[in-house]
């Protein structure tokens, strides 16, 4: 089943908000930082303490986010709210992946592939908005 969730982009102080909204929404938050996957070895030591991934879910809020860790881009104002769609199939998201990639920027689109924690895409669509792409590794 795939699930579509705001996903949000922060330039090093990811924990920090993610703990205020767990604080202003409740509900149960997961962080996870470079240094504690098996994608440690792959990225500079300087970067092991940023999050990967956040996930707060308190009853009918939920979404995600991660600390900026792409070394060719910058984060600035409009790149940093995104859409999140995960699970499913790799059929269903190559499906919507291709959809949404007719017209975007091909210098922001990272194609579907297989990373220690499954497969991953990213793509900014012909509107300027951000989707990534997570699934089980298959």
């Amino acid at each position: 089943m795939l699930n579509l969730t705001p996903f949000l982009l922060f330039d090093g102080d990811c924990a920090e908000a993610m703990l205020f909204y767990k604080a202003c929404f409740g509900g149960e938050l997961v962080l996870t930082k470079v240094k504690d996957t098996p994608m440690k070895d792959q990225i500079r030591s300087e970067l092991h303490e940023k999050v990967i991934n956040a996930h707060l879910m308190s009853g009918a809020v939920e979404f995600t986010a991660t600390d900026w860790l792409h070394q060719m881009r910058k984060p600035r104002s409009g790149n940093t709210v995104c859409m999140y769609l995960n699970g499913g199939s790799y059929g269903e998201l190559r499906a919507i992946f291709d959809n949404l990639s007719i017209g975007a920027d091909p210098a922001l689109l990272d194609d579907l592939r297989n990373m220690p924690f499954g497969r991953y895409g990213h793509l900014a669509d012909r509107y300027g908005v951000h989707w990534f792409f997570q699934g089980d590794k298959s």
